[in-house]
């Protein structure tokens, strides 16, 4: 009895094996769906398109972007999470999600059970912007104005929980100013506030905002980075203005629904990787002020779980 039940066990396990692999050399079978979980014109759409395109290239199938914005990144996980478990469904997943497992406690999805990590693109600092009708040229006039007006200076964000909210609560806490946070439904609804003068602040994207500082219809004042970015050369760093250990922004990396063969998560990296490498899709992101990264899968899950518990502590502190 027992010898039958170790062949069939054999057996079973060898079909296994061979339909994994089998999925795996067919793979992608067809075109894929990136989902980006916020809306045209944010940060995460921005390096969402560069990679669908670059990844479109790598694979030899068309990869689309679906924009499903709503709940701080959430929506759009949770789909991910439902679908397939053939890599033909992509997440771009961020620091939002991370966010997310201390900020919502019915949450439709667990996100180290129910996606699997494929590699982090980048990480991107943020800029600190206002609109050019806010009669400040510094960090240090935003906190004098702040002061003398304590509640009346408004920032935007792309919702609670997003990598822009905490950069701008991170900086009143710290700056010990009160400015009075205005929560978007997405990051193209909050640079899109800012931009037409209803909110003075923005805790930006670089990628998102950098356009629009071209174009002076923001002003920056820093950035979020440990280092000056070269794109923005001129653009001093929060900390350099007079915060030591200041330091904000967002990674960017992609997921897929959990028990994907590992094969397939594999090929999807080695897509992204090529694509990363590419001239075209490498330097656009570069030109954007992006920092790559391609980890691999086991190094991206120990960054989420990390960040995980960063943001969880953070927003304890937050509310205390």
């Amino acid at each position: 009895m027992f010898a039958v039940a170790w062949k069939l066990a054999c057996i079973a396990l060898l079909a296994s094996v061979s339909a994994s692999t089998h999925a795996a050399q067919s793979y992608p079978s067809r075109h894929l769906r990136l989902l980006v979980p916020f809306s045209a014109g944010s940060g995460s759409d921005t390096i969402g398109r560069i990679i669908a395109k670059g990844l479109s290239v790598s694979l030899g199938q068309q990869v689309i972007v679906d924009n499903r914005a709503g709940a701080a990144g959430n929506i759009g996980a949770e789909l991910v999470a439902r679908s397939a478990p053939d890599g033909h469904t992509l997440l771009l997943l961020n620091m939002a999600h991370a966010a997310s497992v201390s900020m919502f406690r019915n949450l439709a999805y667990d996100l180290r059970r129910d996606l699997a990590p494929v590699t982090q693109i980048a990480s991107s600092p943020s800029i600190v912007v206002v609109h050019p009708s806010l009669p400040v040229r510094s960090i240090a006039d935003l906190v004098k104005v702040a002061k003398s007006k304590p509640g009346d200076i408004h920032y935007a964000s792309g919702g609670i929980g997003t990598p822009t909210f905490f950069a701008g609560e991170l900086f009143k806490d710290q700056a010990r100013i009160d400015l009075l946070h205005v929560p978007y439904r997405s990051g193209g609804e909050a640079i899109t506030a800012v931009v037409s003068g209803h909110v003075s602040v923005y805790f930006a994207p670089l990628a998102a905002a950098l356009g629009h500082i071209r174009q002076g219809r923001l002003r920056p004042l820093a950035v979020t980075s440990p280092k000056r970015v070269a794109i923005l050369p001129e653009s001093p760093t929060v900390e350099e203005s007079g915060y030591p250990g200041y330091q904000a922004g967002n990674w960017y990396g992609l997921a897929v629904a959990a028990k994907t063969p590992t094969e397939i998560i594999a090929a999807i990296r080695g897509a992204a990787l090529n694509a990363m490498q590419s001239a075209e899709t490498g330097k656009a992101l570069t030109d954007l002020g992006y920092v790559l990264i391609g980890d691999e899968p086991e190094q991206f899950a120990a960054h989420i779980n990390t960040e995980v518990d960063k943001l969880a502590k953070i927003l304890r502190e937050i509310k205390s």
